[in-house]
């Protein structure tokens, strides 16, 4: 995944906000807070991790699929970005 290595400190940041959100989790259910309050903390959690998901997944497909000078038999365009739109819909 050396491609990766030009995001890399985008993506840890996301990792890191990821890590706080499941952290405010863990302390939600120390404190004995509410479900309601847990439950959004969760969702919040999910979409987090889906949208860092989301995010790999894209620069995977614009990498390995679609870079015609580096792949000549790669997919067009088109197909890429619906699959990418496909993907993002799954991931929300």
């Amino acid at each position: 995944m050396s491609h990766m290595i030009r995001d890399k400190q985008k993506l840890l940041a996301r990792v890191r906000r990821l890590r706080g959100q499941v952290e405010s989790i863990e302390r939600a259910l120390e404190g004995e807070a509410g479900c309601e309050q847990v439950m959004h903390l969760i969702a919040g959690a999910r979409g987090a991790m889906a949208g860092l998901m989301a995010e790999v997944v894209e620069d995977h497909v614009r990498t390995h699929l679609v870079d015609a000078e580096r792949y000549p038999g790669a997919l067009n365009n088109e197909a890429a970005e619906q699959l990418l739109d496909v993907v993002r819909t799954y991931l929300k």
